[in-house]
């Protein structure tokens, strides 16, 4: 399935339907009077947050999304039939915003969540609401009202507790395929992977925690350059980060300090996530000639975070980190419980 996370589609609500003027012209009813009745309310356009979707590839292809109209009065004072409301799936984590004015609409997290983007126009009235003693007999109606047009800029945000990041090749999509079921490209020579992945990963207790592959940022992501931008979104929902770096690699500090810039450069609160860092590859390096403990050292100086030195290939040393994101999650989640409550 192709990865869409980002679309712009226009959406229209139904028109209202028209009164109309009717006369009622019964038999047994010899002064009549008005009976046209009043038109139906337009059709809304309702997002819904569906579980089962994980991209936005169905807005791809299709770009104006309408309601059905709201139907015609009808005589004696029959009212018409509302337009059938048009509800579209998205998938959850999608944020919604008015392309032209840049205003965040809403925001659907969880499975079932709706909102009412664009609202159905009201029906006009038909003649005999406008009966009176002074007008015995209205020969008038009103039409009914459009409904409202909006354009939209969808996006999607991945919902993970746990965010991988790292420059490029250092060994992300290799590290969810070894501890979850979800199978990434992976390869023996240098590439970029060009969507996000998700996996999730069992915890002792029995239930999951979904981890995210961010595909690679490079320096300059921040402003727009390569495909970091594109991505940094995704890490904005994650609640730890597990920031991998390439133990092969001629300069170890720079590489952190490289992805730190760039979470500093995007702002939006990611320079202060809660932070974990692996050194991966180590099966990959001569131990002889390069002190990983050193390094492990000085990074945690420079970060203030923990350190472990990973082998994804192998899994050498990933319970240990494991266990260290699981106490930071129920230290995070013991938090918010506190502030909830007091």
């Amino acid at each position: 399935m192709q990865f869409i996370d980002q679309a712009e589609i226009e959406v229209e609500a139904g028109k209202g339907g028209d009164g109309i003027v009717a006369f009622r012209r019964e038999k047994y009813v010899p002064a009549g009077g008005p009976s046209g009745g009043n038109g139906g309310r337009g059709g809304s356009v309702i997002f819904v947050a569906e579980e089962n979707l994980q991209t936005l590839l169905d807005f791809r292809y299709k770009h104006l999304f309408k309601a059905d109209n709201g139907g015609r009065g009808g005589p004696n004072n029959c009212t018409g039939a509302n337009g059938k409301d048009l509800i579209i799936e998205v998938p959850c984590g999608t944020a919604i915003y008015d392309a032209e004015t840049g205003e965040l609409l809403g925001d659907l997290i969880k499975t079932g969540e709706k909102l009412r983007i664009a609202a159905g126009g009201k029906g006009g009235l038909g003649n005999q609401h406008f009966l009176s003693n002074r007008n015995r007999a209205p020969e008038y109606a009103l039409p009914g009202l459009e409904g409202e047009r909006k354009l939209l800029r969808l996006e999607l945000k991945l919902l993970a507790e746990v965010g991988i990041i790292g420059l490029p090749n250092a060994g992300k999509s290799t590290l969810i395929s070894s501890l979850s079921a979800a199978r990434p490209k992976v390869a023996d020579y240098p590439f970029t992977t060009l969507i996000p992945n998700l996996g999730v990963v069992k915890k002792p207790t029995g239930d999951g925690t979904v981890f995210a592959d961010i595909p690679g940022l490079i320096e300059g992501a921040s402003q727009g350059v390569g495909l970091g931008h594109d991505f940094l979104r995704h890490i904005e929902r994650t609640r730890v980060l597990l920031h991998l770096i390439d133990a092969t690699s001629d300069d170890i500090v720079r590489d952190y300090q490289t992805i730190q810039q760039e979470l500093q450069a995007y702002g939006r609160g990611l320079a202060e996530r809660s932070q974990i860092l692996a050194l991966n590859k180590i099966d990959a390096v001569d131990r002889e000639t390069v002190d990983l403990e050193a390094l492990a050292l000085e990074l945690n100086h420079l970060s203030y975070a923990p350190v472990f030195l990973i082998s994804a290939v192998t899994q050498t040393g990933t319970e240990p980190m494991l266990q260290e994101i699981w106490r930071t999650l129920d230290q995070l989640n013991i938090a918010e419980e506190v502030e909830v409550f007091g």
